[in-house]
């Protein structure tokens, strides 16, 4: 668990995601390459007590190996403490077969016009490469990447839109789409009323579930996906985020949701035996050896 994926002291979620669903592929390529099903299309995880940066051990149990679809349970292992437990679901993108329906779902409102090329120069006339993210030296994972934001700003302060690229340019891959699926600008941080920025501060936002379902395999080559982000609600310090990933072509690649805290930085950087965020007593008796 690299500190070049972390928020304040604690790996991000989403590098996590990725490093699980990278673990999950090796597996299916490996161990079960006779059921000849590669691709995750389901993730499911609960973050039952805040990771570290160092190594970490990843434990696996088949659950249910079958002809279209296998799933298998995931454990995030620190220190002998259970950190990240979940299930992941894989099969075989290119040989799915069965109904499909044209739904005529579309986005709305429906996003900016985007043009690739002006993009990645940063000349497109409705979107800018945001450089000015708040406390990123607290929030470093954010530095691997180039976030476009509209450059006018949204009416809509429960909704955040952006394209992302990863900073060294690699395409993105079924392993990173767990890395997308929770980087973006925080929402709560688009309300801006004076009342509001004075009681924001510096927040850490820990998600305690994280789902994804992938719908369909990235276009080769994929170096911009766009992102959508709203919440439902956020009361008394919890939120939902709703999260939608589409490719240039504006094709439906995945899905997410997350359940997230709103908590003080101070939180994030607290030595373990002072914190109380989740885990109770087991946490709290494991964190000698964190």
């Amino acid at each position: 668990m690299s500190d070049k994926w972390v928020i304040g002291t604690v790996p991000h979620g989403g590098f996590t995601s990725a490093l699980l669903l990278a673990v999950t592929r090796h597996h299916f390529a490996v161990t079960l390459e006779s059921y000849n099903q590669p691709d995750p299309i389901i993730l499911h995880l609960e973050f039952l007590r805040r990771t570290s940066v160092g190594d970490a051990l990843v434990k696996i149990v088949d659950k249910k190996l079958g002809r279209r679809t296998s799933s298998i349970q995931v454990t995030l292992i620190q220190s002998d403490v259970e950190k990240v437990v979940g299930f992941v679901t894989h099969t075989n993108l290119s040989s799915e077969s069965g109904i499909s329906l044209a739904t005529h779902w579309s986005l709305h409102p429906s996003p900016l016009p985007m043009d690739t090329a002006k993009l990645a120069d940063d000349s497109d006339p409705n979107w800018q490469l945001a450089t000015d993210l708040p406390f990123p030296e607290f929030r470093k994972a954010t530095r691997n990447v180039d976030i476009y934001r509209p450059r006018v700003k949204s009416s809509r302060s429960a909704i955040v839109d952006e394209w992302i690229r990863m900073k060294n340019k690699e395409p993105f891959s079924f392993e990173s789409l767990g890395f997308v699926n929770d980087m973006f600008p925080q929402l709560v941080e688009t309300f801006d009323t004076e009342h509001e920025k004075q009681s924001f501060g510096k927040n850490w936002y820990p998600t305690l579930v994280m789902n994804l379902e992938i719908k369909k395999a990235l276009p080769e080559g994929a170096e911009f996906l766009f992102v959508r982000v709203l919440a439902h609600r956020i009361l008394h310090g919890r939120m939902d985020l709703q999260v939608t990933i589409l490719d240039e072509s504006g094709e439906l690649v995945a899905v997410g949701s997350h359940t997230s805290l709103i908590l003080s930085a101070s939180r994030n950087l607290a030595s373990r035996n002072q914190s109380a965020t989740g885990g109770g007593a087991e946490e709290k008796k494991g964190a000698s050896r964190l």
